[in-house]
């Protein structure tokens, strides 16, 4: 069992920048895919992106390709996601999930989740 623990949340205004860390508290980190998803207010949760377990693969939703970079270090059983240019519809709970898969984009790949971060983009 991965336990995932996320931060670096908070409040910002839009063209700023915030980078998400989603630690695996206990349990493999290095062995999963790790994605981010994203869930705003009255909407579905969505995926963000993908990175493969060794690193080598990244994958993005095509509203944050080009602004947010998902990254990991394995040694530290850590993962990220830098947000850069942050506009007001990026505004969402944030969560971190691994997977066994290569890099999938769908929720149900995700065998455990983080409890979220809030990430607020005020015009």
């Amino acid at each position: 069992q991965v336990q995932l623990v996320e931060s670096g949340g908070g409040l910002v205004q839009a063209g700023n920048s915030v980078r998400l860390s989603c630690v695996a508290a206990r349990g493999t980190f290095s062995s999963n895919a790790m994605g981010w998803f994203r869930q705003a207010p009255g909407r579905e949760r969505e995926f963000v992106a993908v990175i493969h377990r060794s690193g080598t693969g990244t994958y993005y939703s095509d509203s944050v390709k080009g602004r947010f970079t998902i990254s990991r270090d394995n040694a530290k059983g850590t993962g990220y996601l830098q947000m850069n240019n942050l506009k007001p519809e990026d505004t969402a709970v944030y969560y971190c999930a691994v997977s066994k898969l290569e890099a999938p984009s769908w929720e149900s790949a995700y065998d455990y989740w983080g409890q979220g971060t809030q990430v607020t983009v005020s015009s």
